[in-house]
């Protein structure tokens, strides 16, 4: 079976959605996509998709940055997601990628008018090996700041930027990059917000050091305060404190919630994943599978199982 995609209000078979080489978007990077997590439930044959309309809620702010807007609410956007994993009939962990993008077919650098939506869905498994610890280093590329491209927002043409030190980190034998800003300070992963464990304290880049506002960020952050009475604080980090922390971890949609052993050659504490970082993998898994049920607003069902009921519980 083909896979099915959405483009500009219809579903159709992946090979009918090409697009012309001169478009906008391509060329020029002039897009915002977000990244969603779908969940496979087994014993209930569910998918549920995990903060679905958090994703769309911020794209349709980040949209703004490009002079750009999403063609329907969010909360439709939501539901066109879940009919895409329907119609694709997936039966296993799954990732949905929207992406509004300038659809002109014309040099230019400025912005233009026309724009298109499209969504697509695909399976994914670990992004990242998070059952081991990362050994991470800090890259030689600095952090784009948020007066070049802002941050905050998942701008195609930033991620230039991410795949440099990404592609940097594994010519190095590194599992995975740490971006410093221009200010020297941390910043987060090449696509993935950083936490750091000090003194029994959850530590990490506040918004202004060049960091994306991460959904999965805030998930950990409510997960720690929530249920663990460990509250976070959000400043400026330098590289040094990396060394001499107690834990540290990455996490985002695709890398959920990752385990850093060891920095730039140095182990971080003994070497292995801390217990505060096993602890909110743990609850993060609990979460996104529907086992939890403070939690389950989070919880789209692709397949129709009602949220208040039965959903994803094992």
């Amino acid at each position: 079976m083909e896979p099915i995609v959405f483009l500009n209000g219809r579903f159709m078979p992946e090979p009918e959605s090409r697009i012309p080489i001169l478009t906008h978007g391509m060329q020029y990077g002039t897009g915002v996509f977000e990244g969603i997590r779908a969940y496979h439930v087994p014993v209930t044959s569910e998918i549920l998709l995990f903060r679905a309309l958090d994703h769309f809620e911020r794209m349709a702010r980040n949209v703004k940055f490009l002079n750009m807007t999403l063609p329907m609410s969010p909360e439709k956007l939501v539901a066109v997601a879940a009919e895409l994993v329907r119609a694709n009939g997936f039966e296993s962990d799954v990732y949905v990628r929207p992406i509004v993008y300038k659809s002109a077919t014309r040099v230019g650098v400025t912005l233009p008018p026309e724009e298109s939506f499209a969504m697509l869905a695909v399976p994914m498994g670990a992004y990242l090996d998070t059952h081991k610890g990362l050994h991470c280093g800090v890259s030689s590329w600095r952090r784009i700041a948020d007066n070049s491209i802002p941050c905050r927002g998942k701008i195609c043409g930033a991620y230039v930027n991410s795949a440099l030190a990404a592609q940097e980190a594994r010519d190095r034998g590194f599992d995975e990059a740490i971006f410093l800003n221009e200010a020297g300070r941390v910043a987060e992963g090449s696509a993935m917000n950083l936490f750091m464990v000090r003194d029994g304290r959850l530590i990490t880049p506040d918004v202004t050091q060049g960091i994306l506002e991460g959904i999965t960020r805030d998930t950990v952050m409510t997960l720690a305060r929530d249920g663990l009475d460990v509250p976070t604080e959000q400043r400026g980090l330098d590289r040094a404190e990396l060394y001499i922390a107690d834990e540290v971890f990455l996490c985002g949609t695709a890398a959920q919630v990752a385990p850093v052993t060891k920095i730039d050659g140095r182990s971080v504490a003994d070497g292995r994943p801390g217990p505060l970082t096993l602890e909110l993998q743990n609850r993060y898994e609990e979460v996104v599978r529907g086992r939890t049920s403070q939690y389950r607003h989070w919880l789209e069902p692709v397949y129709g199982y009602v949220r208040t009921g039965h959903a994803g519980v094992v």
